[in-house]
């Protein structure tokens, strides 16, 4: 398998209340806002037309905030649904909605937050926005782990059906929060980048 079959050809990275593109900030909020609020700004500022969001976990808003921003201006969607696909990862799986689950079991489980008692749940609520129905997969890994998100993604986009993948981290523990998502395509276009783990490293430090 040759890496330099895939490229980089777009970055969205959320922390500290910032939202980046292509390594540009885009958006930033007031730095005192919590998680929450800072979601729901984001939200009303680059989509408030998708009402499912408010049912998501704060992990599935993150990601799906992070995917709205970083396609928005692709033409990722004029694949065919089962040509794009993900790899994600984080540090604390589905723990931040796990305790609040746990939370509620006490008095009345809540149904509304067992749906997102897994972390691969973000993935469903990107795709079902994006209607991506290809390969998919959740790593948990204690870093964001360049190598890992560089030679998986080459590997489905070189050996699957898959033409654009987005692959990256999105992490969610109460207050601690960040992601930073790549669209990785098996085509060179302008401004691409050869999906390498130190291209992966010199883009999320940005």
């Amino acid at each position: 398998m040759n890496s330099e079959l895939a490229y980089i050809t777009g970055s969205c990275i959320i922390r500290r209340n910032q939202v980046f593109l292509n390594g540009a900030l885009l958006w930033e909020a007031d730095p005192g806002l919590e998680l929450t609020d800072f979601l729901r700004a984001g939200y009303d500022r680059f989509s408030g037309q998708y009402p499912k969001f408010h049912k998501m976990d704060a992990l599935s808003k993150l990601g799906w905030l992070a995917a709205e921003v970083l396609l928005e201006n692709t033409d990722i969607h004029s694949l065919p649904p089962e040509q794009a696909g993900m790899v994600l990862s984080n540090r604390s799986s589905s723990l931040d909605t796990d305790l609040r689950y746990y939370a509620t079991v006490k008095d009345f489980a809540s149904p509304a937050l067992f749906v997102y008692t897994l972390p691969n749940i973000v993935m469903g609520e990107i795709s079902i926005r994006h209607g991506f129905k290809g390969e998919n997969t959740f790593f948990v890994t204690d870093t964001f782990d360049t190598a890992l998100l560089s030679t998986y993604p080459a590997q489905l986009l070189a050996e699957t059906p898959l033409q654009a993948c987005i692959a990256g981290w999105v992490e969610v523990m109460d207050q601690q929060y960040e992601a930073a998502l790549f669209l990785v395509e098996n085509k060179q276009r302008d401004n691409a980048i050869a999906l390498t783990a130190a291209a992966l490293s010199s883009l999320y430090q940005q």
